[in-house]
């Protein structure tokens, strides 16, 4: 993981909204963005806004079904990022 991965990463968890989507997708396995929507009883263009980071920085992972987007975690990135830390 280059440098400028790893700062996008750890940028997008530095917000407390974006971690508590990180423990419901990893809680979860694959979670409907609605479910996410009234889990945090954010607003729907708040929840694109933080998932739109969460992916770009490679910690989810994002499928369309129907109407709806399923997020799950990007287990690649989150083994770099703990070998990462592991390493420090």
């Amino acid at each position: 993981m280059d440098t400028e991965k790893e700062a996008r990463a750890f940028k997008a968890l530095g917000d407390e909204n974006r971690l508590r989507i990180i423990n419901l997708i990893s809680s979860q396995g694959e979670i409907c963005a609605c479910r996410i929507l009234d889990e945090l009883d954010i607003a729907q263009p708040t929840l694109s806004h933080h998932m739109k980071l969460l992916r770009d920085a490679g910690l989810v992972k994002a499928r369309k079904q129907g109407r709806w987007m399923h997020y799950s975690m990007d287990e690649s990135t989150i083994e770099e990022i703990a070998r990462f830390l592991h390493a420090l």
